[in-house]
């Protein structure tokens, strides 16, 4: 059994490690609006994910499923439960950036999308002004 929980302010390192390691930006974890989750059994850590909040939108981001654990279903996992989140807090879109991992999100319902198409204040983070190359593809999802 794992269980997936959020990450308490302060108690992040183990996240920030896993993300270096996997070379995802990890220069704004601590800014206002985000919040961090990770999947964890018995053996330790399997993956952690976060969301940025931007009123109806939000951005999935840092989704990294820790070396030794992959290929077991953990990151489908860590999005579902994800998104189980941001669906109770109200969101209606959640928006991504990746560089190598968009046939994953794909075949989990996201679609590709112009980035130009991306409401401001999403299109305003971090992750698309400076931290995600502007080469990285842009997927939607829609939960209306």
């Amino acid at each position: 059994m794992s269980d997936f929980e959020r990450i308490p302010a302060g108690e992040d390192d183990p996240l920030r490690r896993a993300l270096e390691r996997a070379g995802l930006p990890t220069d704004d974890l601590e800014a206002p609006g985000r919040a961090f989750f990770r999947l964890a059994d018995g053996l330790g850590p399997i993956g952690y994910v976060g969301l940025e909040q931007a009123g109806e939108d939000a951005l999935l981001r840092s989704l990294v499923v820790v070396h030794g654990r992959r290929a077991s279903g953990h990151g489908a996992r860590l999005v579902a439960e994800v998104e189980r989140v941001a669906r109770s807090d109200g969101t209606m879109r959640l928006h991504l950036l990746t560089t190598d991992a968009a046939p994953f999100f794909r075949r989990l319902g996201y679609r590709d999308a112009p980035r130009a198409e991306a409401p401001p204040a999403i299109a305003a983070t971090a992750q698309f002004t400076s931290l995600c190359p502007s080469s990285a593809t842009y997927l939607i999802k829609d939960f209306a």
